[in-house]
């Protein structure tokens, strides 16, 4: 695919259908957040986000999603070390542990894609500042969204936020635009430097990730094609909204 020139402008209308994807997508999250503690199975935290999905007349996503082979779920639910893309399953969640959520929910032919990472019971306060730090820097470029700057100004903006924090954020994997597909363009890393890359113009619909680690900027993947873990095993987090350039203020789109 070529990202700049899947770049799809929104009309206002549009945006309202991505706005209620969205909000089904946080409401989702929500009730995710609320199942998180120990003993929970990640595949109970699926279970709970797709039926809050399909309650809401959306679809699931990441459900069928190609790449390897069809991806098997509703929700990524990536542990610890686990970047993105983990597979939910029999595993139990444990106290100390720290899980990265990540959701998509398509209303109406729109998508809605967010993130969020929680820690399980009592953390380390390294997690803790880990979790901080991440959220902190999806602030921080967005705040940068607006029509007139670059999509390196949202790159850097995140990465002098993360770096100047000491964490690492990865090469490999972005954020991108979301429509009616869950990857249009531009392509949004979390480096880069500002003024460089594609003008931001109203219309523009951008899910923005912060992917955050703690010893490292490299990445594996694991036998299961899909799981992305921090090259070291250090902890990471990720946080994720999807946003909409306007003539003003930037408009997340996946907030509840």
């Amino acid at each position: 695919m070529s990202w700049e020139r899947n770049i799809v402008l929104k009309s206002p209308q549009e945006l309202a259908v991505m706005r209620e994807a969205g909000r089904i997508n946080a409401k989702a999250l929500a009730a995710v957040r609320e199942l998180v503690r120990p003993g929970v199975t990640t595949a109970e935290l699926d279970a709970a986000a797709e039926e809050v999905i399909r309650k809401h007349g959306g679809i699931p996503t990441f459900k069928g999603y190609p790449g390897a082979y069809p991806f098997p779920a509703t929700i990524c639910v990536s542990i610890n070390e686990q970047l993105v893309h983990g597979i939910p399953g029999k595993r139990k969640l444990e106290s100390g542990d720290v899980v990265a959520v990540d959701c998509g929910t398509t209303f109406e032919g729109f998508v809605g894609d967010s993130a969020i990472t929680i820690g399980v019971g009592e953390i380390t306060p390294q997690a803790r500042r880990l979790i901080e730090v991440t959220e902190q820097a999806l602030s921080e470029g967005i705040r940068q969204m607006r029509a007139g700057n670059h999509v390196g100004d949202i790159s850097a903006a995140v990465q002098q936020h993360v770096e100047s924090n000491g964490f690492h954020v990865p090469r490999e994997y972005t954020g991108h635009g979301v429509g009616r597909q869950m990857h249009e363009g531009p392509q949004v890393p979390n480096f880069r430097f500002a003024g460089r890359g594609v003008l931001l113009r109203p219309g523009m619909t951008i899910a923005l990730e912060p992917m955050v680690m703690i010893g490292t900027h490299r990445t594996r993947v694991l036998a299961d094609q899909w799981t992305v873990i921090s090259a070291d095993s250090s902890l990471t987090a990720h946080f994720e909204h999807s946003v909409a350039v306007t003539e003003a203020e930037p408009f997340i789109l996946t907030e509840l």
